[in-house]
């Protein structure tokens, strides 16, 4: 299993070149640096990782992150386990497996 920082590709025009552009105490506003769209990422839990891992370090706080469905912590990477093809979080602090969406998303 590895836990890598978030990646996301703008809904606009597919661009990963996408920051976080405020604090979690405020919103999860993100901003694609290509087309200037704006969104907001969100999750959904869906389960629990029962196994242990390790705790990667934080990611680049300008990078994107999203507020975990369970305990409202930004500490969400994505989980690559070779197991499944659909993208798969985890939250590094309660250890919720999770699934990620975009909303509030303008075009800019």
């Amino acid at each position: 299993m590895e836990l890598a920082p978030l990646s996301i590709a703008c809904p606009q025009c597919g661009s990963t070149d996408v920051v976080y552009s405020c604090k979690p105490e405020c919103c999860f506003n993100h901003v694609c640096n290509h087309c200037y769209t704006t969104f907001e990422l969100e999750t959904t839990r869906v389960g629990e990782w029962k196994e242990a891992f390790e705790i990667p370090p934080d990611p680049d706080p300008s990078g994107p992150t999203a507020p975990c469905a369970r305990c409202g912590e930004p500490k969400v990477f994505t989980l690559s386990d070779g197991a499944e093809s659909t993208p798969r979080y985890l939250c590094v602090a309660c250890k919720a497996l999770l699934t990620l969406q975009l909303t509030a998303i303008t075009p800019g």
